[in-house]
């Protein structure tokens, strides 16, 4: 579902790519599922849903779009694990929903180089790989990038060429290093943790501010719970003092929070709370989620 959101003078979209299923242990870690199973009930097979949203934003630099989920490139084997059908890859869909097309994007900001946040890149057009925002101009950090480039056992599978390299081919896509700022308002972090690189992005204007957190934080409750850290992240302890910073600056800002996969809590603001910072959330969603999984 998409929603819009005023920030200051700054027009906002939360869009999402659709719905899919993940292994409980990875978006958990070392906390038993005793414990998470209170926040998101798993399925007999241990899945969980996930969500997988994107940032719209309409900014004097153009429309800036933050991630584009999964796409519709994942082998058949792949989808069907990850209980996906086509009704779930609905980003530009939705996209027309708040009144765009594809050729409308000026800016395609990865946060970081995993399949779920950029497989949407690109697509297949008369059996070629094109990019699927055909004007934009496509942003990713170094590091991550070169860690894409080069992937090793743990992170080959969601590293996919297929996904960044037309686009480098193309001249596309932009390389740059450290926080940049988009537009007027419309600005970059590096939040390191969940990979080298990652980058949260800001929207200020008028006093307002909004976090699109990404996987520095992807459901409220890692937010919230300094120690609750997925096993997907690389450098786990330097996500807990990464958590640690960004808590800080959005309590400080009174910050819009937007939670790109958690599917229950889509955005909320945090508020002093018996141990510490707790997610007050604003807008939520039912996890939609099917037992039969």
């Amino acid at each position: 579902m998409a929603y819009t959101l005023q920030i200051g003078a700054l027009r906002c979209h939360i869009l999402s790519d659709g719905l899919h299923y993940v292994d409980g242990g990875g978006f958990f870690g070392l906390i038993p599922r005793t414990m998470w199973q209170e926040v998101i009930e798993p399925s007999a097979i241990n899945q969980v849903p996930c969500d997988s949203r994107s940032l719209l934003i309409e900014s004097d630099a153009g429309l800036i779009l933050v991630d584009v989920g999964n796409g519709d490139k994942l082998p058949p084997k792949v989808r069907e694990r990850m209980g996906m059908d086509e009704r779930n890859l609905r980003l530009v869909g939705e996209l027309a929903r708040v009144g765009y097309k594809p050729e409308d994007v000026d800016i395609v900001l990865f946060t970081h180089f995993h399949g779920d946040h950029i497989g949407g890149a690109t697509r297949y057009a008369d059996g070629a790989l094109a990019p699927t925002f055909p004007r934009a101009r496509y942003i990713g950090q170094r590091i991550d990038l070169a860690d894409a480039s080069f992937p090793n056992e743990r992170t080959a599978a969601t590293y996919v060429a297929d996904n960044f390299r037309p686009l480098l081919d193309r001249k596309q896509l932009e390389i740059v290093d450290g926080p940049q700022r988009l537009a007027p308002g419309v600005r970059t972090d590096i939040a390191p943790g969940h990979t080298q690189a990652i980058q949260v992005v800001w929207v200020e204007s008028q006093g307002e501010r909004l976090l699109f957190l990404t996987d520095a934080a992807c459901w409220a409750v890692h937010l919230q719970r300094l120690a609750w850290v997925p096993s997907f992240d690389i450098l786990p302890m330097q996500s807990i003092e990464t958590k640690r910073r960004l808590r800080h600056e959005a309590m400080a800002a009174d910050a819009l929070l937007v939670f790109q996969h958690d599917p229950q809590v889509v955005t909320g603001r945090l508020v002093t709370g018996k141990r510490g910072p707790e997610v007050q959330a604003i807008i939520t969603e039912p996890a939609h989620f099917d037992a039969s999984k």
